[in-house]
């Protein structure tokens, strides 16, 4: 059995483009239905678009995926991975901090091309 795969912000740009790797790999988990999809992806993915034909694609793709959302909990852990984080000299963007902390609690591996979910502790990572 796979595990569920939450799906970075940059993986769905790429799933957008033509003649992307990338994106035909996402393709493919799609149709295995193991794509999760949360909040800070979804507000990434719509504060980006230029249009609203790119908004209906988007909303069409990302329709009926599984969701979750970041719980008073989930934010304390997020709070507590940033510190860790910031103490050992990295520093990762919030946005994906709360992202590893969705994937973390949930057991979700992510699937992303940024290198900096490499160093955070507890995040598996699809390959």
């Amino acid at each position: 059995m796979r595990d569920n795969i939450l799906v970075d912000t940059c993986i769905w740009i790429e799933f957008f483009r033509q003649d992307s790797e990338i994106g035909s790999r996402l393709v493919r988990l799609l149709s295995d239905e193991i794509v999760w999809n949360c909040g800070i992806v979804l507000f990434e993915l719509l504060q980006g678009i230029k249009s609203e034909t790119e908004k209906a694609e988007i909303q069409s793709a990302i329709a009926g995926l599984p969701y979750t959302e970041m719980s008073p909990l989930i934010w304390q852990r997020a709070a507590e991975l940033s510190r860790t984080l910031k103490k050992s000299g990295l520093s990762i963007p919030l946005s994906d901090i709360f992202i590893a902390s969705v994937a973390i609690e949930y057991n979700l591996s992510i699937f992303t091309i940024d290198k900096h979910f490499e160093q955070v502790p507890g995040v598996k990572l699809y390959p």
